[in-house]
């Protein structure tokens, strides 16, 4: 008989810490994840396109403390730099809190407080990512590693799904309460980190920094992965709206409480854990480009859900909010997988660390990009214009993916040559 956990055994216990502190710590992301946008346009009256590019502030400090945060995981260990991350990051979270008590004490505005206290929190976070991404490849090996990020990603999006509900009830109960528990939550990880996860003294290796400065001065020279690097911007600008700008259609437009919007964001994580596994099996055999022009076609179908909103009746509204979820959420099965499996196969794999880690930077540019435009069409007058803007750029997007499928080998492009040992004979070409 299948057993549906069976992939999730069988890995030392530091690897488990290490899963239960992405689940804590995404908890505490989704308190505030898509109330953030609302209580600092609403309650505190920040203008929606400062808003936005405090959250650009966000993704340029966590690409920032991607960057570092791999160099220090190398020259360092990756538990210090887990903990130092975890512990830094439940100040600068809590510190969300105290932003119009700090413009109140200050010269600085309310506006100016939040865009210093987002950039910090992005930084801290950033750290994060490759020392505890680094940390299970250092655990595990083989299939055992492919589970142990399956393992994280499930951890993840558990932690994420459960933030938003008890988030929209607490935020209706304290406001400020979400950015205290993120902050808190950060603080937990941390202690577990520090008191269950052993420092893994082999892996640290003298890295000079002006050696990584190289490694990303040559994956910025290869004009595929910086094709790539452009199109990641792309695809995250429509991600960003998740966060800066569909939130204030809900409760705006369509008058959600922040309880009903924090239960209808739980379609996001539910979506991914019910699809993401059988969707990547069904594509495993296409042309990644293929996946990827697919991908940009939920997206844009996302974007025309939430366009059609004005006008139609509330319980309408919800189900196309609804909508937009699920769809883009497809889209986002398709592109994380396929554009990092494609990137790890056009780079070199001696500097694939470095180029992977570009498509991270790319991805938060364009994260905060998005949410910074997206805040300007609605502070302007033009949110009606927004939505078809960013189908346009969602054909962009595909026209791009074609052109890119014409300079990539088939077999890097993730589609088995003719006559390969993969392929069965007489089966027909995958698209």
């Amino acid at each position: 008989m299948y057993d549906p956990v069976a992939p999730l055994r069988g890995f030392s216990r530091s690897v488990y810490v290490v899963g239960i502190g992405q689940l804590v710590n995404l908890f505490g992301s989704g308190l505030v994840y898509p109330f953030a946008t609302i209580h600092f346009h609403l309650s505190v009256g920040i203008a929606l396109s400062l808003v936005g590019l405090g959250l650009l502030a966000n993704n340029v400090g966590t690409a920032v403390g991607t960057t570092v945060g791999g160099y220090a995981a190398d020259r360092y260990g990756r538990k210090p730099v887990m903990v130092a991350s975890m512990a830094l990051s439940s100040v600068t979270l809590a510190a969300y809190a105290a932003v119009e008590p700090l413009a109140a004490a200050t010269p600085v505005s309310p506006a100016g407080s939040f865009i210093g206290i987002a950039a910090a929190a992005g930084l801290t976070l950033g750290l994060y990512a490759p020392a505890a991404q680094a940390m299970v490849a250092d655990l595990t090996d083989g299939d055992k590693r492919d589970r142990g990020y399956a393992l994280l990603k499930v951890a993840n999006n558990a932690g994420f799904g459960l933030g938003f509900v008890v988030g929209g009830v607490l935020y209706e109960v304290a406001e400020l309460a979400v950015f205290v528990g993120n902050g808190l939550t950060s603080g937990v990880v941390a202690l577990v980190l520090f008191a269950f996860v052993p420092r893994v003294q082999s892996v640290v290796r003298d890295v000079a920094f002006r050696d990584s400065v190289g490694d990303w001065s040559r994956a910025v020279a290869d004009r595929r992965i910086l094709a790539l690097a452009g199109l990641n911007v792309g695809f995250a600008v429509m991600y960003a709206q998740m966060q800066a700008t569909v939130p204030v259609v809900a409760t705006e437009t369509l008058g959600l409480s922040s309880g009903q919007l924090g239960t209808l964001y739980t379609l996001n994580p539910i979506v991914i854990v019910v699809f993401q596994l059988p969707i990547v099996a069904a594509v495993t055999r296409w042309r990644r480009t293929r996946g990827l022009v697919v991908s940009a076609a939920l997206w844009a179908a996302s974007m025309l859900a939430v366009w059609a909103v004005a006008g139609v009746s509330a319980w309408i509204g919800v189900a196309l909010v609804g909508a937009f979820l699920v769809l883009r959420t497809l889209g986002e099965i398709l592109h994380s997988p396929l554009i990092t499996s494609l990137a790890s196969d056009v780079g070199d794999a001696t500097e694939r660390g470095s180029q992977l880690s570009l498509l991270e930077v790319a991805k938060r540019i364009g994260f905060g990009v998005g949410s910074a435009v997206g805040g300007a069409f609605f502070d302007y007058g033009f949110e009606w214009a927004l939505w078809p803007a960013l189908v346009g750029v969602c054909v962009l997007l595909a026209v791009g993916l074609f052109y890119f499928e014409r300079i990539v080998s088939p077999a890097e492009n993730g589609r088995p040559r003719s006559g390969s040992p993969d392929r069965d004979a007489g089966e027909p070409d995958p698209p």
